[in-house]
């Protein structure tokens, strides 16, 4: 599903990837049987090939990685949140369309 722009990660690896990362962190909390999940993907992969040099842009299988869901309160998905200096500072729940999306990140880049 993600291509060489967007990262897999886990629940093992947020905390490197996430919250340490020194440039602001999009994190798609998704599932693979989630029609809507499906929609955003393609989505977040066109504004990872625009911004992945300001923004890491990664996802996390909520089916296969239930902690950090579970830390951070996500109980619909998608559920996209912008990480920046290891904080939470946006959350987008549901899918929208590439133009609300890519407005939200600009606002953290």
């Amino acid at each position: 599903m993600a291509g060489d722009s967007v990262l897999h990660i886990t629940d093992e690896n947020f905390k490197d990837e996430v919250l340490q990362s020194n440039i602001p962190v999009l994190v798609d909390f998704w599932a693979p049987w989630c029609g809507p999940c499906l929609i955003v993907g393609p989505i977040i992969e066109e504004l990872a090939q625009s911004y992945s040099d300001r923004i890491k842009f990664c996802k996390l299988n909520v089916q296969e990685n239930p902690l950090t869901p579970g830390d951070y309160g996500v109980s619909a998905i998608p559920t996209l949140i912008i990480f920046k200096d290891g904080q939470e500072v946006d959350r987008i729940v549901g899918a929208l369309p590439k133009a609300k999306l890519e407005e939200a990140l600009k606002r953290f880049v």
